[in-house]
């Protein structure tokens, strides 16, 4: 009831524009699911209330999966919200495989860095016999493992945002991830309320169709074909565990949330209150 209530409350909130960032060109009642043709898991992740009674403006923060299949009809509706930057988690591999060409003019800065993604944490044998519990197993004790592999850019991340360079977007290849780590942490940052985020992270399982992922021959960019269905469906879904694995994490932290946010990510309490500022109302 509290989850169907908070949809309500989200999906009637009223539009706000950032003061002294780029005017953002939205509809209301907003939609957190964007309407694009070849969007994957694309949505805003404003309308948020925080802790402090503000709410987290919409049309300046967005998360997505694989951007790949953007068409020139998205690309137009995109460059309408004025996006300034995009923060790639994809690795080397993966944006080899499905690479995106923004348009120009108006095409956002796009942040990425060439890497390769740490898959050691799959389990062993043949792919096609893995069971569910292995691959949930696998997925819980992964996701401490990109809190730290990615914390080089979910610094570069958090310094665009508080540079003021929004509207933003950040994505890796299913939007749920690398991706829904990002949003955890801003949306921490940001004061929202744990269990508010973590329904941010579980709206992935209502906007994303995992069965597209595993379509077409394996690859760097589709991992989930090699798999067996049951592994398939649980890797690509969105589990609590999951993302409680990475707040076991920060909770452990000496001074908490709050305390990893500063030594891990850097930033301080007037960096916090700045990220407020700037994208709450």
């Amino acid at each position: 009831m509290r989850y169907a209530l908070s949809l309500l409350l989200l999906s009637t909130a009223q539009p706000v524009v950032a003061q002294g960032l780029a005017p953002v060109a939205v509809s209301a009642p907003h939609e957190r699911q964007l309407p694009l043709q070849g969007g994957r898991n694309f949505r805003d992740i404003g309308g948020y209330r925080a802790a402090d009674g503000r709410t987290v403006k919409w049309g300046l923060l967005y998360r997505s999966g694989s951007m790949h299949g953007l068409t020139e009809a998205d690309y137009r509706a995109l460059e309408a919200r004025n996006i300034r930057v995009v923060c790639d988690f994809r690795d080397t591999q993966e944006r080899a495989g499905e690479p995106v060409s923004w348009p120009s003019p108006g095409a956002p800065k796009v942040l990425s860095t060439d890497y390769e993604l740490d898959r050691h944490f799959l389990p062993a044998g043949d792919p096609k016999n893995w069971t569910a519990e292995q691959a949930r197993s696998a997925m819980t004790e992964s996701y401490p493992r990109l809190l730290t592999q990615f914390n080089a850019q979910y610094r570069r991340m958090f310094a665009e945002l508080l540079a003021g360079h929004a509207p933003l977007a950040f994505n890796c290849t299913a939007g749920k991830d690398r991706t829904g780590i990002a949003a955890a942490l801003l949306l921490t940052a940001l004061g929202v309320p744990r269990s508010m985020v973590i329904d941010d992270y579980l709206l992935t399982n209502r906007y994303l169709d995992v069965r597209s992922l595993s379509q077409g021959p394996a690859s760097p960019a589709n991992p989930l074909a090699s798999m067996s269905p049951d592994a398939a469906r649980t890797l690509g879904a969105a589990d609590r565990h999951y993302i409680e694995a990475v707040f076991a994490i920060m909770d452990a932290h000496v001074g908490g949330a709050t305390g990893y946010l500063r030594d891990e990510l850097g930033l301080s309490r007037n960096d916090l209150v700045k990220l407020r500022n700037l994208y709450l109302a």
